[in-house]
């Protein structure tokens, strides 16, 4: 028979309160972070494809608002939140093969995902303000 009492008494589930952050969990909040923010990433590049379909006059009101400070600043937030996802998704690869599972590799590796994804993002946006 079931004890209604025990529920009680049954210890909560620890949570982020509990825990003291590292940055291999960091690391995992940002990815799921980075991976909700692409969803609105995406209607970015709908919009723009959209506005190229429509004519030069809307697509030069768009292409104005991306060039915009605040617009490049928005994209070159979801560059770095692509990257980032990415290098999340190549981690997560590299432990489903059973490998990098100590504590020392799993730092190792979201360090080299940070950097990588900084230095990819700064890469294309000179990339692309080379070819504009």
């Amino acid at each position: 028979m079931a004890n209604s009492d025990l529920g009680e008494k049954r210890p909560l589930s620890p949570h982020l309160q509990v825990y003291r952050p590292n940055l291999t969990m960091m690391m995992s909040i940002l990815h799921r972070i980075t991976g909700a923010a692409l969803y609105f990433a995406i209607l970015l590049g709908v919009w723009w494809l959209v506005a190229l379909a429509a004519g030069p006059g809307y697509f030069a009101f768009v292409d104005g608002i991306f060039r915009s400070w605040l617009g490049l600043l928005v994209l070159f937030g979801a560059t770095y939140g692509l990257f980032h996802h990415m290098m999340g998704g190549i981690r997560h690869l590299i432990w489903d093969a059973g490998k990098a599972f100590s504590i020392k590799s799993a730092e190792h590796m979201a360090w080299m995902s940070l950097a990588l994804a900084a230095g990819l993002t700064v890469v294309v946006f000179i990339a692309g303000f080379a070819a504009s």
